[in-house]
């Protein structure tokens, strides 16, 4: 797929191009195994000499082609598809660090993206330093080590909406010689492109607005290209032999490709978490529709948070598009285009009045999710986040009385109608 093609274009036809008398739609190859006329055919697969599929654990031309689609979306060189949004950021830190390893993260992130960092991935021997989104150059250089391998972050938040200053963040990674890695799924890359801002590597939750439809969970990883990993001697796992391939170095084989590869032939091997070819296909068709999705969830996203804004029975409202936002200034800067169809704001009488404004929505549903076609609502600090302290819920932007409202694309008239209602009766 040619990439001067507009992003709508590339929606709908990046990833796959089928050849004379061949499928017009993406076909469905759901087997686990490939056939090879030689055994010495096959293992120059096993090998990495030769491109090829031969197992499904590590690649399916399915998945493959989806998962072009979201390069050329985001503009990098390679991508892989994973089993969710959280295998996804699992791989892409763990790809980079090791026991005795350090990353530094912002606070304000997925409960579920927390928890995997100062629970799991610390019982591996990975620690974790916390820092806020707006946390000053000062204290965000402070918050490195001599053994900081990566810093992460959200591009916009979930659920806090906070936007990143991706600029601030991928200047002080480079200066520490370490990748920034952003979760770009709230804005998708309709909205914001991280790597135009120096970011390294994007994941992707395809769960969300990329499958649009809360019909499969997914996840994706995309690198740039850009980092240098042979800088300096921070990823002996991708600048050094590795045992388990005859001694073969990513970097030096496989040059920009090295991140994604040694991802998919180490981590995917090993770990597994591959998304069925039937779940890449339903993403696929998916993101033949984002341009036009994110538009509408942009346009009634903001109208909601304006209706909200003025109504008296709302406490506070949080939306990246309001010009009372503390982010608009940086929304304009990433996300001019609109940030995401996800509202969060508190109805006077705090987590009481949240309940009974939650059980009186009828068009919206309550359901653990966000960022699909349908409008609906979540009470994170007893869901999402409800594994996080008080004192971590704070610091990840997440009030007990705070409303995560993911907007739909039905009729705008529709949604607002639902709400005054269910407002009335908090």
């Amino acid at each position: 797929m040619e990439k001067n093609y507009h992003i709508n274009t590339n929606c709908v036809q990046a990833g796959y191009s089928p050849k004379n008398g061949e499928p017009r739609v993406l076909p469905i190859v759901q087997s686990t195994t490939y056939k090879y006329e030689s055994s010495v055919k096959m293992g120059k697969l096993f090998d990495l000499e030769a491109d090829g599929y031969f197992y499904t654990r590590l690649q399916n031309p399915t998945n493959d082609a989806v998962a072009a689609r979201i390069t050329t979306l985001e503009g990098g060189v390679a991508g892989m598809l994973t089993s969710s949004g959280q295998a996804a950021n699992f791989y892409a830190t763990f790809n980079v660090a090791s026991a005795g390893d350090h990353i530094v993260s912002s606070t304000a992130i997925y409960g579920g993206t927390f928890n995997l960092f100062s629970v799991t991935m610390k019982k591996l021997g990975i620690d974790f330093t916390f820092v806020r989104p707006d946390v000053s150059e000062e204290e965000l250089n402070a918050a490195f080590r001599p053994n900081t391998k990566a810093v992460f972050a959200e591009t916009l938040s979930n659920p806090s909406l906070d936007v990143l200053d991706i600029e601030k963040f991928a200047k002080a990674a480079h200066a520490h010689g370490v990748p920034l890695i952003v979760d770009n799924t709230f804005p998708t890359p309709i909205n914001c492109r991280p790597f135009q801002f120096g970011a390294d590597i994007v994941t992707h939750s395809t769960t969300k607005y990329m499958d649009g439809h809360a019909t499969s969970v997914g996840g994706a990883i995309i690198d740039s290209g850009h980092f240098d990993w042979t800088q300096n001697d921070k990823f002996p796992g991708l600048t050094t032999p590795d045992e388990s391939y005859h001694g073969v170095t990513y970097t030096e084989r496989f040059g920009k490709g090295a991140y994604i590869t040694k991802a998919t032939v180490q981590l995917m091997r090993d770990l597994g978490s591959i998304p069925s070819p039937h779940n890449a296909f339903l993403l696929g068709i998916g993101l033949e529709t984002l341009f036009l999705r994110v538009q509408r969830h942009c346009e009634n996203a903001q109208k909601v948070a304006e209706f909200l804004e003025a109504n008296d029975k709302v406490a506070w409202v949080n939306y990246p598009g309001l010009k009372s936002s503390k982010d608009y200034a940086l929304a304009q800067k990433y996300m001019p285009h609109g940030t995401s169809g996800v509202v969060s704001f508190g109805v006077k009488g705090g987590r009481e009045a949240a309940i009974r404004f939650m059980d009186h929505l009828e068009l919206a549903a309550i359901v653990t999710h966000v960022a699909d076609a349908r409008t609906c609502v979540l009470h994170p600090a007893s869901t999402t986040h409800r594994q996080l302290t008080d004192e971590q819920l704070e610091a990840a932007g997440v009030g007990p009385d705070l409303i995560r409202l993911s907007v739909g694309i039905e009729y705008i008239g529709d949604i607002i109608a639902d709400l005054q209602q269910a407002l009335d009766q908090a």
